[in-house]
């Protein structure tokens, strides 16, 4: 069993969380999604991300997620997955910025961003 630190709790939150954003939720809609889109996938068409762009951020968010998550129980660097995510809540936050979303849109992001700060700081 591994041990309960703020850490770890914050490793299960970060990673279940984008785990179910991103394999559970992706075809749902939220009111957390930018502008008028439905989908995850539809937000990054109104960020004017191109497709690949859907692929690689969804690739890299579930990785780390895996990372963080297997590192509750393994002897993983979790530093460099938070930071990441970090960057990635980052862009996040700007693109909902970018198509004039209300600050509520951006609260989820600026969660997981703090969370991950802790993370990495805390580690």
């Amino acid at each position: 069993m591994p041990d309960l630190t703020i850490v770890t709790v914050l490793q299960a939150v970060v990673g279940l969380g984008l785990l179910n954003v991103w394999l559970v939720r992706a075809g749902s809609s939220t009111a957390y999604r930018g502008g008028d889109a439905k989908t995850l996938k539809e937000e990054f068409e109104v960020y004017g991300l191109p497709g690949w762009a859907f692929h690689l951020v969804g690739a890299i968010k579930i990785s780390a997620a895996l990372v963080l998550l297997a590192g509750i129980w393994l002897d993983l660097p979790v530093d460099l997955p938070a930071q990441v995510v970090a960057v990635l809540m980052l862009g996040s936050i700007s693109m909902h910025l970018k198509v004039g979303d209300p600050p509520k849109r951006s609260v989820p992001a600026g969660l997981v961003l703090l969370m991950c700060v802790a993370i990495f700081l805390l580690d």
